[in-house]
């Protein structure tokens, strides 16, 4: 009886915590909620515009210029022309909600930013750092190519990896970095094939691209600041490459202007 009446109080603890949890993230979302539609409250009454590509993208011309505010959860970014209502949008954040202008644009979702009067910057240099040490990568060999020549991958029945999730988690981030990184996108899209059931062949693709990524962790995304803004597309195509559905693998890339944004 008494073992009974324990595990009663057992049950009850649970879902007393479990209740308790639930309405701590109901209080939660709630406020977040309030907080995100008194901002976008703000930026629409300043006569913002919301962009059709991203909500959290607002975009407002005046006889200036242009102005641009991208949103990021607690963080934005504030560019434009127009200095004025910069600093009018500036001025009312300010007095709505705890805020501080970090001043020039140095670092942004883990992308840092360099410039001149020529020429932006765009690096992951910390953020690679810190996927090799996610992957607990201490491997000091490098490599030209993020891919063996010719290496071809299947749905095998090799070995499973020894820890699937962080497969994931390493693939993830590596996708993140295709944003500075385009040169790694094609083969991140292979490895990310086998997230489901990686194997130690997999593993050791995804290792390839760790060396490669390690030797070029300094190298930097040019952005030149031109007034050139025709946009560019080259793409190409092989076909029935792939070796498991057959499918045709294209590639593309983007320029606006001198600068390659896809």
């Amino acid at each position: 009886m008494r073992n009974f009446l324990l595990y009663i109080r057992q049950i009850l603890q649970i879902w007393f915590f479990y209740l308790l949890v639930r309405v701590l993230l109901i209080v939660i979302g709630y406020i977040r909620s309030r907080l995100i539609l008194k901002i976008f409250y703000l930026i629409y009454s300043l006569q913002f515009v919301s962009s059709s590509h991203d909500f959290a993208l607002f975009v407002k011309c005046t006889d200036a210029g242009r102005i641009i505010l991208s949103l990021y959860i607690d963080d934005m970014i504030i560019i434009g022309d127009d200095i004025n209502v910069i600093s009018v949008l500036k001025t009312k954040l300010a007095k709505q909600f705890e805020m501080k202008d970090l001043g020039y644009l140095r670092y942004f979702v883990s992308i840092e930013v360099a410039y001149s009067p020529r020429d932006y910057l765009l690096s992951q240099s910390k953020y690679v750092t810190d996927i090799l040490k996610r992957a607990k990568f201490t491997d000091n060999k490098i490599v030209d190519t993020p891919i063996e020549v010719n290496a071809k991958y299947f749905f095998t029945d090799d070995l499973p990896s020894l820890d699937p999730t962080l497969y994931r988690a390493i693939v993830e981030s590596l996708i993140y970095l295709t944003i500075t990184h385009p040169d790694i996108a094609y083969v991140v899209h292979l490895i990310d094939k086998f997230v489901v059931s990686p194997t130690t062949i997999h593993w050791a693709a995804m290792l390839c691209i760790l060396r490669y990524i390690r030797d070029t962790v300094f190298q930097s995304l040019l952005l030149p600041s031109t007034f050139f803004l025709e946009r560019r597309a080259y793409s190409d195509a092989n076909y029935g490459s792939d070796p498991t559905d057959r499918k045709s693998v294209t590639g593309l890339c983007i320029f606006l202007g001198d600068s390659l944004i896809y």
